[in-house]
């Protein structure tokens, strides 16, 4: 049975450095996408380890193409929208609640705007295959134009589409994405202030924001993203902001 509540509850919080030189990063893990047959788009992500302090974020794209994105965390700025929030319409604070109620079943509420959110994660034996051999590839291997361009013709494979796990942020930051292990969701219920967003779907394209595509499929994935460090000085000063936080260990 896929028990992904034992391994992802209770992970401890770290305000740790980046595994390779000049660059920042964050390790956890979250809904890649799940996009619903409404045209809705939601994303999750919860990432207790990185430079800076915990956070959790919800990501929402409505069918019109906007994008939102609501934190969980000390600061906005050293949250996803320090890569992303360029390209948002919106980036705000929300008390963000994720709460495991089965092995690999998750309730993701949010106060404003209002989201209850519940889905279930699921594998098949390929993708059990893949996270094996994906889980014992060295790190290094994600610094390499050809193993990314497996990576990518894998994704395809899956249905996940055109995705591009490295390339330039919204931001301008340069970083790749590094799924460890990936899972389907194909269950969910998503209610967002009052409306119902329909069921998981599959789209032909990627949904992007900005020039960063999510997968054409719900995905739950765990694993870590790492980026260049824009500006040192900068970098710096939000770490040492973000020292006063109190709730990591170094």
């Amino acid at each position: 049975m896929l028990d992904l509540s034992a391994r992802l509850a209770d992970l401890p919080v770290v305000r740790g450095r980046a595994p390779w030189p000049g660059h920042e990063y964050v390790n956890g893990w979250g809904v890649f996408a799940l996009p619903f047959d409404s045209g809705h788009v939601l994303a999750l992500r919860v990432f207790p380890e990185n430079d800076f302090s915990p956070y959790s974020t919800v990501w929402h794209r409505d069918p019109g193409g906007s994008w939102s994105i609501y934190v969980d965390g000390a600061r906005l700025d050293t949250a996803c929208p320090r890569y992303y929030g360029a390209a948002a319409d919106r980036t705000r604070y929300a008390h963000i609640q994720v709460t495991w109620t089965g092995p690999a079943s998750l309730r993701v509420t949010m106060d404003a705007p209002s989201l209850d959110w519940t889905l279930t994660a699921t594998s098949t034996r390929l993708l059990d295959l893949l996270n094996s051999v994906s889980a014992a590839l060295p790190l290094s291997t994600w610094r390499s134009p050809a193993w990314l361009r497996a990576r990518q013709r894998l994704a395809r494979a899956l249905g996940m589409g055109d995705m591009r796990f490295s390339g330039v942020m919204p931001s301008g930051h340069t970083g790749t994405v590094m799924p460890q292990r990936m899972y389907f969701v194909e269950t969910s219920r998503p209610v967002l202030d009052g409306v119902d967003l329909g069921r998981p779907t599959h789209l032909p394209d990627c949904p992007r924001i900005g020039n960063a595509a999510l997968p054409a499929r719900g995905v739950l994935a765990i694993g870590q993203a790492a980026w260049e460090i824009r500006d040192r000085a900068e970098y710096e000063r939000a770490r040492s902001y973000s020292a006063a936080d109190g709730r990591f260990a170094e």
